[in-house]
């Protein structure tokens, strides 16, 4: 008689800007609703020339003064996410994995994703919509939180970190895709040129699934 080796449990972790989203951010989506676009925009150049995480939440916080519960309902529902992510994540807990989103972005937009069939969200954590406090820088993440949280969430779920597959797209994904061994460059910046065992460019998380599916099989 064959023995056929059971497959081992695997946590699916996905970041969201660039990812998830595609070709846009949980910032610029929420300042779009404010009219904010430009002074995002420069924000988000900032990031990209060394503004730390935590002092771009802070004068995020700033432009962000006014923001409504329903605009980052708004915010959240018109996003350009990718197709399909419902249908994914359902497969792959149907089949005895786990998936979990680990974001830089406002934990009050990340934790949405909860009800689309997240395992666990975790985003910085900010203060209450609308806003009556300052941030917390300390409550900030930054890229080697996602490697801390994804360590923590093995842990939790009682997977091993070489069955993890880390889902990215920038250099805050870096830290994590170098020590997981399955990892997925979804519409990518150069950053991750070369860290990624697969490449995806498109708009269906389907399509990104199916390349790690295949290459298990």
């Amino acid at each position: 008689m064959f023995h056929v080796k059971p497959r081992r449990q695997r946590l699916h972790l996905f970041d969201l800007d660039g990812t998830l989203i595609r070709g846009s951010a949980a910032a610029v989506e929420i300042s779009r609703q404010l009219g904010l676009g430009e002074e995002i925009a420069a924000l988000e150049e900032g990031f990209l020339r060394g503004l730390t995480p935590d002092e771009f939440a802070v004068r995020a916080r700033d432009l962000w003064a006014a923001l409504t519960e329903e605009q980052v309902a708004a915010a959240f529902e018109g996003a350009p996410w990718l197709a399909g992510i419902r249908e994914v994540w359902a497969d792959l807990r149907a089949r005895g994995d786990r998936c979990a989103v680990i974001s830089l972005s406002p934990d009050f937009f990340v934790e949405r994703l909860l009800d689309w069939g997240a395992d666990a969200a975790h985003g910085s954590r900010w203060p209450a919509v609308p806003f009556t406090e300052p941030i917390h820088r300390p409550d900030i993440l930054d890229a080697q939180a996602k490697v801390r949280i994804a360590g923590r969430l093995c842990a939790e779920f009682g997977v091993d970190p070489a069955d993890c597959v880390a889902y990215g797209d920038s250099m805050s994904d870096a830290a994590l895709f170098a020590i997981v061994p399955e990892t997925v460059a979804v519409n990518a910046d150069h950053h991750l040129a070369g860290l990624a065992r697969h490449s995806y460019t498109g708009g269906d998380l389907r399509e990104v699934y199916a390349l790690v599916e295949n290459s298990a099989a």
